[in-house]
């Protein structure tokens, strides 16, 4: 799960990144506060990576994806883009996880069947 869910948040950082590009052409919004925001998102994205196997993590995770679609409201595109990462957020969360179950049952057995079942 760790690798499909940080493989999300490194696109996400590039996506949140981009869209603070867009976000500066808006003369209603202060560069600082767009950065300010956008530079917190890609940190949290990439701390994010390494706390996604932790209690929380997938939560914290979605709380990113939530920010992400309403980010829309600034960045109309975002709109958009944030339902396609909740969409791949969903999707490394849950075959993720099978993929882990079938690792380990995996494991299991060739501990099972001992050192010389290769």
């Amino acid at each position: 799960m760790r690798t499909l869910c940080s493989s999300t948040l490194i696109g996400e950082f590039f996506v949140i990144g981009f869209a603070g590009l867009v976000a500066m052409k808006d003369d209603s919004l202060a560069t600082s506060t767009v950065w300010w925001v956008c530079g917190v998102a890609m940190v949290f994205s990439v701390l994010l990576c390494g706390m996604v196997t932790r209690p929380g993590g997938v939560q914290l995770g979605w709380a990113l994806q939530v920010g992400l679609i309403l980010s829309g409201f600034f960045v109309p595109t975002m709109f958009f883009l944030g339902a396609v990462f909740a969409a791949l957020w969903w999707a490394s969360v849950h075959y993720g996880r099978r993929i882990d179950e079938v690792k380990a049952r995996w494991a299991a057995a060739q501990a099972s069947a001992g050192p010389d079942a290769a």
